[in-house]
């Protein structure tokens, strides 16, 4: 199967450091910090980038669900939350809340909930970040 990589170089202690990321196919790269992570900073940060590959895996899922049960959509638009809490052991991701549109014709709130479902469960994204309470909120237009 493919494999996909990504790398990171981190400069420095936690809070005065700095970062670089980098997707492997040089399709994005950018800076990171401490203030980019747990505060309002400039630059991407971790979690982030987690969201941007689940609203991703789960549109393209959704879509692919969707089509082979004959409604192939006009859109599926998804924006993934992911949210990192401070605990007393650290930091960490308990949730995220994918929140998706679509327009498909032809099809019920029903069924289309039923495949929304099923998107969640089965994209990849999903399934390694079970770990995690993940919600979603998925509108037909």
């Amino acid at each position: 199967m493919t494999v996909r990589k990504a790398n990171a170089r981190w400069q420095g202690d936690l809070k005065s450091g700095k970062g670089h990321m980098a997707f492997g196919s040089g399709a994005w790269e950018g800076q990171y910090s401490f203030s980019s992570r747990f505060e309002s900073g400039t630059g991407s940060n971790p979690e982030e980038l987690i969201a941007a590959a689940h609203a991703g895996c789960f549109s393209m899922a959704l879509s692919n669900i969707l089509a082979e049960a004959g409604h192939t959509p006009d859109s599926v638009e998804t924006e993934a939350k992911v949210h990192l809490e401070m605990g007393d052991d650290g930091p960490s991701i308990p949730r995220i809340e994918l929140v998706t549109e679509a327009v498909v014709p032809g099809i019920g709130q029903d069924e289309f909930h039923q495949h929304a479902e099923a998107a969640k469960k089965g994209c990849p994204v999903s399934k390694v970040l079970a770990g995690a309470e993940i919600s979603l909120s998925a509108t037909l237009k």
